[in-house]
C-alpha cells in the first residue's frame, strides 16, 4: 500500500514540488489555498463570488499525464483589448464547471479525470468569500492577498476577515496521513493561509504523522528580509498548535556570485543561510542536500531530487 502524504501550499513553489513527487508510488493530497486575489483570479472572485482558482490551475498542470499542448493551454492567458485580457484560460475553465456543478470540489475533481490526475487536489474550503488580512507591525490593517503582498510595511500576524469552513476531506487527510508537508513558496501567502486556519491547526495536533517543511533558497523582500532557515522554522512553529514541525529540509547548493547579485539587484532577495549552530538546538531535525538547480534563467529546487529525498525520509 502506497504512503499518504498531504501538501499545503499554493502557487509556484508548490506546483514545481508535485511535478516531481507524482512520479513516486505514493497516495498525495495537495491542499491548495483560496484567498489570492490578484490578476485574473482577483477579477474572476468578483465577478463570480467563488473562491480563488489560479493556484489550483497551476497545480492541476503539474499534476497533468496529458500533453505539452494541453498543459500550456491551461496557463494560455489571453493579451487582447477585451475583458478577457490577462485571464488564464485554465481559471475560466475552472468558473465554467464551478458554475455547471455548485461546488469546486466537484469542479476539481472533473479536471481530474479529463486532464488524467491519479492524485487528489482539493481547495481548502469552499467559502466564496475567504478574505485574507494583516496586521502589520506599525498596527495598520491590510485586507486581502494581492494588498498584503504589494504593502511595504512587514507583517505582524494575519488571519482571516471570517474563519472558513475547512472540507472534511482535508481534514481526513490529514488524519490518515503518514506524511505532512509544507510546500516551498511564500509564507505569506501559500503556507500560513493554512495555518491561520483552527480547524487545520486542531486536525495538525491529532495527526499521528510528522510535519515536514521544505526551506525555500530565497528570502521574500517585505516579508522574511534576512531570514535564516532557522526564522522560517519559528515562524511557522509560532502559527502551529502543539505539533510543531517534526523536520525541514534545505538546499545547501552553492549559488554562484553573479546569481546571487541578480537576485539582490533585481528583486531584492538573497540567498536563504543555513544557521547550523541554531539548527542544532531546535528541536526540528534539518535534512540537508545540494537540490538547487537553475531553470528559465531562475534559482529552482530540483524537482526530482526533493522529490527523492522525500520519499527516502517515507521510508526508512
Amino acid at each position: 500500500m502506497n504512503k499518504k502524504v498531504v501538501v499545503f501550499g499554493g502557487g509556484t513553489g508548490l506546483s514545481y514540488l508535485l511535478k516531481g513527487l507524482k512520479d513516486f508510488p505514493l497516495d498525495i493530497t495537495a491542499v491548495i489555498t483560496v484567498s489570492d486575489s490578484g490578476r485574473s483570479t482577483g477579477k474572476l472572485r468578483e465577478e463570480f463570488h467563488v473562491p480563488a482558482v489560479g493556484d489550483i490551475r497551476q497545480v492541476l498542470t503539474s499534476l497533468s499525464s496529458t500533453s505539452k499542448n494541453i498543459k500550456k493551454m491551461l496557463e494560455y492567458r489571453f493579451n487582447t483589448t477585451s475583458d478577457l485580457d490577462g485571464h488564464a484560460l485554465g481559471n475560466l475553465i475552472l468558473i465554467s464547471l464551478l458554475n455547471i456543478t455548485g461546488s469546486l470540489k466537484e469542479s476539481i475533481a472533473e479536471l481530474c479525470t479529463l486532464l488524467d490526475i491519479k492524485n487528489k487536489v482539493l481547495p481548502l474550503t469552499e467559502d466564496a468569500n475567504i478574505t485574507l488580512m494583516a496586521e502589520m507591525t506599525d498596527k495598520t490593517i491590510i485586507e486581502g492577498e494581492e494588498n498584503i503582498t504589494k504593502c511595504d510595511k512587514k507583517v505582524k500576524r494575519l488571519f482571516y476577515k471570517e474563519e472558513p469552513k475547512v472540507l472534511d476531506e482535508v481534514k481526513d487527510a490529514i488524519k490518515d496521513a503518514d506524511l505532512v508537508i509544507f510546500s516551498m513558496g511564500s509564507l505569506y501567502t501559500s503556507l500560513l493561509p493554512h495555518l491561520i486556519s483552527k480547524e487545520i491547526i486542531t486536525s495538525l495536533d491529532m495527526t499521528k504523522a510528522n510535519i515536514m517543511y521544505l526551506c525555500n533558497i530565497v528570502t521574500q523582500p517585505g516579508e522574511t528580509d534576512d531570514f535564516t532557515v532557522s526564522d522560517h522554522i519559528k515562524l511557522i512553529n509560532s502559527y502551529l498548535g502543539k505539533h510543531k514541525l517534526d523536520v525541514v529540509i534545505a538546499s545547501n547548493s552553492k549559488i554562484s556570485e553573479e546569481m546571487a547579485l541578480r537576485y539582490a539587484n533585481e528583486e531584492r532577495k538573497d540567498p536563504v543561510k543555513i544557521d547550523y549552530p541554531v539548527l542544532s538546538k531546535l528541536d526540528t531535525e534539518f535534512i540537508e542536500a545540494d537540490l538547487l538547480t537553475i531553470a528559465d534563467n531562475t534559482l529552482k529546487h530540483h524537482s526530482q531530487k526533493l522529490s527523492a529525498l522525500i520519499f527516502s525520509y517515507l521510508m526508512r
